[in-house]
C-alpha cells in the first residue's frame, strides 16, 4: 500500500496561491496541485487540507480557517469569499455506497459529491459538513452542527442534523 505522503508542502506545489496567505505551523497539505487558494486567506494551526487527484479544492479570497480543521475534497470543494470557518470543522466530500449485507462497508463503492459554501458564510466551531451539501450565501451554521442537506442563503441553522431556525434578513 502506498502512503499519501507526509503533508509537507511549499507554495510552488499548489495550483494557485494568492497574496498574503498565512499557513500556521503544522498545517498539512495533500495533493496541493489540485488546491487553489485566493488572496488574504488564513489557515490555522494543525489544519489538514486533503486534496484529491480528481477534483479541485478552491478556497476563495478572505477565507479564515480555524485550527485543527479537516477538509477532504475527493468530490470537490468550493469555499467562497469571506467565509469564516471555526476551529475543528470537518468537511467531507465522499462516502461509501449503501450497506450491503455480507460485505464490509469499507469495501463498497465510493461516492463523490461536491460541497459548496457560498460567500460570506460562517461555520461554527466543531461543525461537520457532509457530501453534496450547498450552504447558501451569508448562512450561519451553529457550533457543533452536522449539515446533511442544503442550507438556503441568509439562514441560521444548527443541530444534528442541522435545521434552519430563522432567516438573517
Amino acid at each position: 500500500m502506498k502512503s499519501h505522503g507526509d503533508g509537507k508542502f511549499s507554495k510552488k506545489d499548489f495550483a494557485k496561491v494568492g497574496n498574503h496567505v498565512v499557513f500556521e505551523s503544522r498545517v498539512l497539505i495533500f495533493h496541493p496541485e489540485n488546491i487553489e487558494i485566493g488572496d488574504n486567506v488564513y489557515i490555522g494551526h494543525q489544519t489538514i487540507l486533503k486534496g484529491y487527484y480528481k477534483h479541485k479544492m478552491i478556497i476563495s479570497d478572505g477565507a479564515w480557517i480555524g485550527q485543527q480543521c479537516f477538509f477532504h475534497s475527493a468530490g470537490g470543494l468550493f469555499i467562497g469569499k469571506n467565509v469564516g470557518i471555526g476551529p475543528g470543522v470537518k468537511i467531507i466530500t465522499s462516502s461509501h455506497e449503501g450497506m450491503p449485507l455480507g460485505k464490509p462497508i469499507l469495501h463498497t463503492k465510493i461516492l463523490f459529491n461536491k460541497v459548496i459554501i457560498e460567500d460570506d458564510c460562517d461555520i461554527g466551531v466543531g461543525s461537520t459538513i457532509l457530501p453534496g451539501v450547498k450552504i447558501g450565501r451569508g448562512a450561519l451554521i451553529g457550533a457543533g452542527s452536522v449539515v446533511t442537506r442544503e442550507i438556503p442563503p441568509w439562514a441560521v441553522a444548527y443541530g444534528s442534523p442541522a435545521k434552519v431556525v430563522r432567516m438573517r434578513q
